[in-house]
């Protein structure tokens, strides 16, 4: 099998060129290619199917040509990736795919079809159009996060209370209390959870404030524990519950924050119903790998 190894701040991803939807993909396969000691090692795998080639996204076919089928590292499925949509805006874009209009590039998921452009087209810059206009980091509008109600996660001897929000995927979002660090959470398990409230699972976020950044309305860091993946170097939804929570709880409806996490920075900007995550994507590897040599 051909691929594409990719990142967005760390979160990375194996990227499987599958436009007619014909590759034998199963979770013990996925689960082979996340290996980071038997295989090539991810967070999750993108698929890169024809939105018309597969089953899931077949209905979604006229509003968007590409569908990212996106699985997560122990093969399990998930609904939304802001960081992989933006790995995948770039690896369409970098191989000519797909071009973007100048509404953007639409790209199917399991949470519906969203929407990515270069990162300078959210602050009004000129230049969208064309190749070269997607050189730099990419933003995705994932719609706004719907903020639900409470929750509680444990992590160690800690009970957090937490937020949930809807980013299309599910999150958790803890601000932890004065004299509690982010150094200080053993994320090697997973944080406990109610399980009743988060019967598919539920990433977990963890959040202090950090000092103030030009530009932006807000300032945060986060470590998270992603669901089927585990701690991961970034979560792009993640970080856009982070920030509706933020702005919620400073009493403003929109705003920018900047969201450290250990992987880098993102910048959210929640504006009426749009959410717009942009960062950096990149694409580091191509090859192919034996997919029996992987799981016999």
């Amino acid at each position: 099998m051909e691929f594409t190894k990719g990142h967005g701040t760390g979160n990375d991803f194996v990227i499987l060129p599958d436009p007619d939807g014909r590759l034998a993909l199963t979770p013990e396969l996925v689960a082979a290619v996340c290996d980071r000691r038997r295989g090539i090692g991810a967070d999750g795998v993108l698929r890169v199917v024809r939105a018309a080639k597969h089953p899931d996204a077949v209905g979604l076919a006229g509003q968007a040509e590409w569908f990212m089928d996106y699985w997560n590292a122990d093969g399990s499925f998930a609904e939304m990736c802001g960081n992989g949509v933006r790995v995948f805006a770039r690896y369409l874009t970098a191989g000519g795919l797909a071009e973007g209009g100048p509404d953007g590039l639409p790209i199917a998921t399991r949470a519906g079809v969203v929407r990515a452009v270069p990162a300078h087209a959210t602050t009004g810059a000129a230049g969208t159009a064309g190749a070269g206009g997607w050189a730099g980091d990419l933003a995705v509008d994932l719609g706004r996060p719907r903020i639900l109600g409470g929750g509680v996660a444990t992590v160690g001897p800690l009970t957090l209370p937490g937020v949930e929000v809807d980013c299309g995927n599910p999150h958790l979002v803890c601000t932890l209390a004065a004299g509690i660090e982010l150094s200080d959470l053993d994320l090697l398990r997973a944080p406990g959870y109610d399980r009743e409230a988060f019967p598919t699972g539920v990433n977990v976020e963890f959040v202090t404030p950090a000092g103030p950044v030009g530009g932006a309305d807000g300032h945060v860091r986060m470590r998270v524990y992603e669901r089927g993946s585990a701690e991961t170097l970034s979560c792009g939804s993640g970080a856009c519950a982070v920030a509706a929570v933020v702005l919620r709880d400073a009493g403003r409806d929109g705003g920018r924050i900047a969201v450290d996490v250990p992987g880098g920075r993102l910048t959210v900007t929640i504006d009426g119903d749009r959410c717009w995550l942009a960062g950096p994507a990149t694409l580091v590897a191509h090859g192919e790998f034996d997919p029996a040599a992987l799981t016999g």
